[in-house]
């Protein structure tokens, strides 16, 4: 008998019922959630608003910085917390993921180019979680299987791409420029066509030995002749849309932050010209020509700002003084490049080289050549002897700056002033002694722009995350020093973009802004961007700005507080970052970055022809 059959009975038959099997007792099985997925999605965008935003909205660098450092690390926890604990899935799956995204993580950042370590936080962080989210996002379609070896896939991937790239430098706004790690350096594309150029080049004829004079017209060192990016006796045509600065030559230049001193036709910077070679460098201004190179064996770099020298050379009476970023120091001829005198700053003052390097110009005055060094026990700054190199005063206290000293008359009295973390000093130009400070601490903040002398009693001081700039004025009476905070305003809080004063108003950067503020009260006029963060030159014949912007575009303003107009402008060069101040000397414009520099003729009015 069969199954079926064997269900019936007599029973059944008698009673005219049929009967079905009974079904099986019913198997409790799991039921799979889908993925919960809308909170990673919000993680992500909050992520990248914490990085972003603050730089479109906020002018401080320092907030900027801090964003785009713990953005990335909140946005991993709070990833990781939603993977864990609200994604649903099994936790096999959330475990497996985690613990292949650490892995491939710590493995990546230790195959990582060692310029990348800095930026595997900042820039591959969040590239990776930002890949985890996006393809689960777009990937609905898929089965689980196929989904997850996907994701971790993904996962491998993006740290793995992170190893394919070097860092070669962090722009003003944080931006990293990255490169593949197996491509040329721009420093070493410099270094080929420089060995070219000199191979294919006649020697440089012996020069004669008479002595360089400074003459009218001449841009004797770090912005100009009273370091105040001020440029009188000067007229160039305005109307650039229509015929803009012609070229006269443009070739690659070795890394560093140094501008010109332009003396006749003689061009003097400094940067990296060999991997260990570190140089100050004599051009020929109409030409580009190398005329003489002066070597010292040291190098100076970090990857946020990368390689080479900070200071602009100072030429005084036919010498030229240079301050390296390792702390070197060094008096040469102007004509020839020959060492009259050299001397260890750092070592001299106990001072360690500075997170940026040594950045201050030398200051030659009376006999004396001033460099900041921020040493300890009173040797803030040192004072050399010009002819000898012999220590002739070290005073101070201030530990933290970039500035370079500032020669003053406050009161009727000659004095030098720097600016560092612990405010203003001012010191006695031959002697060293401290005339005055004026307490304005700025913890652990290195001030960078240079002090602005408004008249015989005001002085304005810059400083740069959200501390602002103070006008400050000094009495002298009874041989008696006095100084006191006329205001303090935060409409612009300038970092390393130096401002200049015109007609009662100052024009400088207030991070990627460019503003101008009222000098009778400190209130902000206007505010304008896309010049990123720049330097400013003031034509004050004409009452004109020209601003070199970071990436190489020259434009040219007018200096009005009623509004931001602009008069026209040009690409000077495609590439690399553009810290460096830019010079006019003898009817030229001298520009150069760390990769780059060129030279522009500036038509003059009523003859605008030269411009083409």
């Amino acid at each position: 008998m069969s199954d079926a059959a064997s269900q019936f009975t007599p029973a059944h038959l008698l009673h005219g019922v049929t009967s079905h099997p009974a079904p099986a007792p019913m198997q409790h099985l799991p039921i799979a959630r889908p993925l919960r997925l809308w909170p990673g999605v919000l993680i992500v965008v909050l992520q990248w608003a914490v990085i972003k935003v603050p730089g479109l909205v906020d002018a401080d660098p320092f907030m900027q910085f801090m964003c785009m450092f713990w953005g990335p690390v909140a946005g991993a926890v709070a990833l990781a917390g939603w993977w864990l604990f609200a994604s649903r899935l099994r936790w096999a799956d959330r475990v497996l993921a985690l613990l292949v995204c650490a892995l491939a993580g710590i493995g990546a950042t230790l195959l990582s180019h060692p310029s990348f370590k800095y930026g595997m936080l900042m820039y591959g962080l969040p590239m990776v979680t930002t890949a985890w989210v996006g393809w689960l996002l777009l990937t609905p379609f898929l089965n689980w299987p196929i989904r997850r070896a996907g994701l971790l896939a993904t996962l491998l991937l993006g740290w793995g791409a992170c190893d394919l790239v070097r860092m070669d430098g962090i722009d003003g706004n944080f931006s990293a420029e990255l490169n593949w790690r197996w491509a040329l350096t721009e420093e070493q594309k410099f270094r080929a066509e420089r060995a070219a150029r000199l191979l294919s080049s006649d020697p440089p004829a012996k020069a004669s030995g008479k002595v360089l004079e400074l003459k009218p017209g001449d841009w004797p060192g770090f912005r100009g002749p009273n370091r105040d990016g001020r440029l009188t006796g000067v007229r160039i045509a305005t109307d650039w849309k229509e015929n803009p600065p012609r070229e006269l030559w443009k070739q690659r230049v070795g890394p560093g932050w140094s501008s010109f001193a332009a003396i006749g036709d003689r061009l003097y910077t400094q940067e990296q010209q060999e991997d260990d070679e570190e140089a100050v460098v004599c051009y020929r201004a109409s030409t580009g020509e190398e005329l003489w190179s002066h070597q010292v064996a040291t190098r100076f770099t970090e990857d946020v700002s990368g390689a080479g020298p900070r200071a602009t050379p100072t030429f005084h009476e036919g010498k030229i003084y240079a301050f390296g970023a390792n702390g070197h120091l060094s008096c040469l001829d102007a004509i020839t490049g020959r060492v009259h005198w050299e001397s260890d700053v750092a070592k001299g003052s106990g001072a360690k080289v500075p997170q940026w390097g040594f950045s201050s110009s030398p200051l030659v005055h009376r006999g004396i050549v001033s460099v900041f060094a921020g040493g300890p026990e009173g040797k803030s700054v040192l004072g050399y002897h010009a002819k000898s190199g012999k220590v002739a005063w070290s005073a101070g206290e201030g530990e933290l700056s970039y500035c370079s000293t500032q020669l003053a008359r406050l009161g009727g009295v000659e004095q030098l002033l720097i600016a560092t973390e612990a405010g203003l000093s001012s010191f006695h130009p031959t002697k060293g002694d401290v005339l005055w400070h004026h307490s304005w601490p700025a913890a652990k903040i290195a001030r960078v722009v240079q002090p602005a002398v408004l008249s015989e009693t005001d002085v304005l001081i810059g400083t740069g995350f959200s501390v602002g700039t103070r006008r400050l004025r000094v009495t002298h009476k009874d041989k008696k020093w006095a100084e006191e905070e006329v205001w303090t305003t935060r409409a612009i809080k300038p970092y390393y973009n130096d401002f200049v004063v015109y007609k009662d108003h100052l024009y400088g950067f207030d991070g990627p802004f460019f503003t101008c503020v009222r000098l009778e009260d400190g209130v902000g006029l206007w505010r304008a961007r896309g010049y990123d963060n720049g330097q400013v030159l003031l034509l004050a014949d004409q009452g004109l700005l020209l601003v070199m912007s970071e990436w190489g575009k020259v434009s040219l303003l007018e200096a009005s507080p009623e509004k931001h107009t602009v008069l026209g402008g040009f690409q000077a060069y495609q590439k690399g970052k553009t810290w460096n101040h830019p010079v006019i000397a003898h009817g030229k414009l001298f520009v150069r970055n760390g990769e780059w520099m060129a030279c522009y003729q500036l038509a003059e009015p009523g003859n605008e022809k030269a411009g083409k």
